[in-house]
């Protein structure tokens, strides 16, 4: 490893620890200062490298914030900070820590048969004792979460972690917002206003908490009056990914895993329903309508991360490698809702990069996974650890000192320095 590599890991061994909390970690001071879910479960990964300990109690204590009804909030909020909204107050989470009213993308279990995997005579007691409420949240999507063709639904932009992508701008459109009432936004204090959602889209994201925290999280009575209700490929192939590595830990640890291969079967199936024939790409759809929302996004290609090999994806990956300096652009350049700096209206991911490199590897396109992570080290290496980039200049965008960016070089960039895939 070159000495600038060496250098560029201290430093993302540093951010780790200057956005450790004591027990969870915070994606950036000051922008995000609480315990995000899928955040948190990537920052273990990145810790696995240099800390055992500390990435094992990063995730549970994730976990100790689960509700009981299974679900992981997406936001813990451990300590009051004036310096974010909406807060627990506004949310009226019903968990054992003060939380949001919605989940993440579940990426934790995945992550933590990856921290295993690494030290499994360490990590055996602990995953043993995490299984049965890993196995309890994705139970819970298993429930409530899954459309009439079985994809994963998500009730809150939020909630699929791709806050203002476009797939969600049509059923957005439908809502009105009313008496949402005033609020002052405090995420466009820290980042430049055009790095971020619009006030249309956050009108209508604080309605829709507001209406959460009425029916009390009721998911009975959210699946049948929210109006946003999105089957997104996301969470489906994160989920689907996530229940495949639990049953397979399960199985290595002599666990109770009754029903779970069933279970992937009917995920799986979820998954392929996304396909968008028209569109030739696996796209979000509406659940109320059965209407695609005709977009695709970087998510769309998680489906190798999934499991699933799809052929027509294959090639809408190899042209929008060429539309780009650096992958993967989270929507098309080509569209007329592509905003090159504007969240995940164009701009890239690296922890979505190295979860379509681990997706592509693992279905055998190894050029194409060592072209994402060449290119994700580069991007690092230059434009340092930001929460996201410019995928045509390269330019760091939204927050600074991004724990899942510096988690993402430690555990899957960084080792393209070494010269290993």
């Amino acid at each position: 490893m070159s000495s600038t590599s060496e250098n560029i890991t201290e430093a993302a061994r540093r951010i780790l620890r200057e956005n450790d909390r004591g027990g969870y970690t915070v994606p950036t001071a000051g922008l995000y200062p609480y315990q995000w879910n899928w955040d948190s479960a990537i920052a273990a990964l990145g810790f696995a490298e240099f800390d055992m300990n500390r990435a094992w109690q990063e995730i549970e204590t994730l976990f100790a914030g689960q509700w009981e009804t299974g679900m992981v909030p997406h936001i813990l909020f451990h300590k009051p900070d004036a310096g974010y909204f909406p807060g627990p107050d506004v949310w009226q989470g019903v968990g054992p820590t003060q939380s949001t009213g919605i989940t993440q993308p579940p990426v934790a279990a995945t992550m933590a048969r990856m921290v295993y995997d690494r030290d499994p005579a360490m990590g055996k007691a602990r995953l043993s004792a995490l299984f049965p409420k890993i196995r309890a949240w994705h139970s819970w999507f298993l429930k409530w979460r899954l459309d009439s063709e079985n994809a994963v639904c998500v009730t809150h932009p939020w909630e699929s972690g791709r806050d203002n992508a476009p797939e969600w701008d049509l059923v957005l459109k439908t809502m009105t917002a009313e008496g949402v009432g005033e609020y002052t936004r405090k995420d466009t204090s820290h980042v430049d206003a055009s790095m971020r959602p619009t006030k249309f889209d956050y009108d209508r994201y604080i309605w829709l908490v507001q209406q959460g925290a009425r029916l009390k999280w009721d998911q009975q009575a959210l699946r049948e009056q929210s109006p946003f209700r999105m089957a997104d490929p996301t969470t489906t192939f994160l989920l689907l990914r996530a229940h495949r590595d639990l049953l397979a830990v399960g199985e290595r640890l002599d666990l109770d895993v009754t029903g779970m291969a069933e279970e992937v079967t009917l995920l799986e199936a979820g998954a392929r329903s996304l396909w968008n024939t028209e569109l030739g790409s696996f796209d979000a759809r509406n659940a109320t309508t059965g209407e695609f929302a005709n977009c695709m996004s970087n998510a769309s290609f998680l489906c190798w991360y999934g499991g699933i090999d799809e052929a027509g994806q294959l090639e809408k990956l190899r042209a929008s490698l060429t539309e780009t300096r650096f992958p993967v652009a989270s929507h098309p350049t080509d569209s007329d809702r592509y905003d090159s700096c504007r969240y995940w209206r164009g701009p890239t991911w690296a922890f979505m990069n190295m979860m379509i490199g681990f997706g592509l590897e693992d279905c055998g396109h190894a050029d194409l996974a060592q072209e994402v992570r060449t290119k994700t080290a580069e991007l690092i290496e230059t434009y340092g650890f930001a929460e996201y980039f410019d995928s045509t200049s390269g330019a760091p965008a939204g927050g600074d000192t991004f724990t899942w960016t510096a988690a993402v070089w430690l555990a899957w960039a960084g080792s393209q320095a070494k010269g290993t895939l």
